[in-house]
C-alpha cells in the first residue's frame, strides 16, 4: 500500500530558493507568518554559479553570487523560515486552501508563492556538463562581462539575447566571435541590432556551424564549431563560452491552473498576484523584461508582502465583514477621495442609530483593493449590507443615509 503523506500547514508554501523566493520568505516570516520554501536542488538558484556579480547594489567588491545567496539563506532561517530540499510534485492552487505535494508530504497552505525560476536552454553539445557556470560556459553577460576583461570569448545564438549580449561583451572582450547556424549575414535578431553588430570590428562571425563540443582541462580553453554544410571541424580557442539559445520557465506543473504566456512564463501584474487569488509569482518565472538577481529581490519583496497582505484581508473579510451575528454595513470608500470621507460622517450617525444591531466596518481601497474585490467592487464609494454571512444589498456611489438606514431596516426584519 502507498504510504500516507505527512501533512503539514503553513501560512505561506513558497516555491523556489533563488533570490525571490528566498526574499518572499523574508518578508512572509517577519510578518510573522508561518513560512516554508521548497528548493528541489541548491538555495540560491542559479545566482550561485555566477563567478562575480557587479551590479547588485551594496556589493562593491563583486562578490561570487554564492556569497550573496548565502546571506539570504542565512537572514531567511533568522526570521523563521523553514526549509525543505526535496522537489515538488503537484500543486492544488484553487480555493482558499493551497495543496503543495512533495514525495512524502502534503503541504496546506493560505498562499503560496512560486519562485522556480528558470533553466537556460543548452547546445547538448559533447563534453557540455563539464564545463557549465564557474568552469568555462556562461549564461549571464551582465554577471561576467568583466571578468572576460582583455580574454576572447565564444557567443552562441543570433537572436535578440544573444547579439545584443555579444555587443555588450565587447566593451570588456579582446575578440567575441559568435557562431551562428544560418547563413552568412542571416540572423535571428532585429536589423538594428543585427546591423550594428556587423559593424562592431570586436565581433567576428562563424557562419552555418553548431557547438559540436567542449574542450578543456579543468576549464574550458575550446568551442569546437561543426560547419553544417561541409561537417569541418572548427576549434575556436576561447576563455568563456556564453549561450544564449533561449530559457525555459519552470512552471511544468503550474500550466493547467496558472495563466503561462506561449513561453510557459508566468503572467503576473504589478503586486505579482496570479490569476489565482491567495498566489503570486515572482523572480526569472515570470513574464518579465529585465532577468536579474536585482529585480529578482523585488519582485520576491513584492509577492510576499502581497502574500501577508492576502491573509490579512482574506481573515477579515471572513470574520469580520462577512460575520452572521448580525446585519452589517461596510462602507468602501477612498480616503483620497473628498466625497468618499464626507458620507464617513453620516456612517457614523447610522452606527449610532442602529446601536449593537448592526455591526459596521470602514474600508479605505487607497493602499489596497483586496476586501472590494471579493465583493466584486470596482467603483467607489459603496455601501455592502450583509446579512446571516451573505450579501444582502449592495449600493455603488449613488445613495444617500436614508437610503441605508432603509436597506438596514429591511435586513433587521
Amino acid at each position: 500500500m502507498p504510504r500516507e503523506k505527512r501533512i503539514e500547514n503553513y501560512d505561506v508554501v513558497v516555491i523556489g530558493g533563488g533570490a525571490a523566493g528566498l526574499t518572499a520568505a523574508i518578508y512572509s516570516a517577519r510578518a510573522r507568518l508561518s513560512t516554508l520554501l521548497i528548493e528541489k536542488a541548491l538555495v540560491g538558484g542559479l545566482a550561485t554559479y555566477t563567478n562575480e556579480i557587479e551590479n547588485y547594489p551594496g556589493f562593491p567588491n563583486s562578490p561570487k553570487g554564492e556569497e550573496i545567496t548565502n546571506q539570504m539563506k542565512k537572514q531567511a532561517e533568522k526570521m523563521g523560515v523553514k526549509f525543505k530540499l526535496t522537489d515538488v510534485k503537484s500543486v492544488q492552487l484553487e480555493g482558499e486552501e493551497k495543496v503543495v505535494e512533495t514525495f512524502r508530504n502534503k503541504f496546506i497552505a493560505k498562499s503560496v508563492v512560486l519562485a522556480t525560476g528558470g533553466r537556460p536552454r543548452v547546445t547538448k553539445a559533447k563534453n557540455e556538463e563539464d564545463y557549465l557556470f564557474d568552469k568555462g560556459i556562461s549564461f549571464c553577460a551582465t554577471c561576467d562581462a568583466a571578468a572576460n576583461t582583455g580574454k576572447d570569448v565564444v557567443v552562441i545564438g543570433s537572436g535578440d539575447a544573444a547579439i545584443e549580449e555579444g555587443m555588450f561583451l565587447t566593451k570588456f572582450a579582446n575578440k567575441v566571435i559568435v557562431s551562428v547556424m544560418h547563413d552568412e549575414g542571416i540572423m535571428d535578431c532585429n536589423e538594428i541590432a543585427k546591423e550594428a553588430a556587423l559593424k562592431n570590428p570586436k565581433m567576428e562571425f562563424i557562419w552555418n556551424t553548431i557547438t559540436d563540443s567542449f574542450e578543456g582541462e579543468e576549464h574550458l580553453d575550446t568551442v569546437v564549431l561543426k560547419n553544417l554544410k561541409t561537417g569541418d571541424k572548427i576549434p575556436v580557442k576561447c576563455d568563456t563560452c556564453f549561450e544564449f539559445i533561449g530559457y525555459i520557465p519552470n512552471t511544468e506543473i503550474f500550466k493547467d491552473q496558472i495563466n503561462l504566456t506561449k513561453q510557459g512564463y508566468i503572467l503576473t501584474n504589478d503586486k505579482m498576484q496570479t490569476n489565482i487569488e491567495g498566489v503570486f509569482a515572482c523572480g526569472d518565472v515570470r513574464e518579465k523584461w529585465l532577468k536579474q538577481v536585482a529585480t529578482a529581490v523585488g519582485d520576491g519583496a513584492i509577492a510576499g508582502f502581497a502574500a501577508e497582505k492576502y491573509i490579512a484581508e482574506n481573515e477579515t473579510f471572513n470574520t469580520v465583514i462577512m460575520q452572521k451575528e448580525k446585519p452589517g454595513l461596510t462602507y468602501i470608500y477612498n480616503a483620497i477621495d473628498a466625497d468618499s470621507r464626507e458620507f464617513l460622517t453620516e456612517v457614523e450617525k447610522i452606527e449610532n442609530f442602529f446601536g449593537d444591531k448592526i455591526a459596521v466596518n470602514r474600508v479605505d481601497v487607497y493602499k489596497s483593493t483586496g476586501i472590494s474585490d471579493r465583493l466584486s467592487i470596482k467603483e467607489f464609494p459603496a455601501a455592502v449590507i450583509t446579512k446571516d454571512g451573505n450579501v444582502y444589498e449592495k449600493h455603488i456611489k449613488d445613495f444617500n443615509e436614508e437610503t441605508i438606514v432603509h436597506a438596514l431596516n429591511s435586513a433587521l426584519n
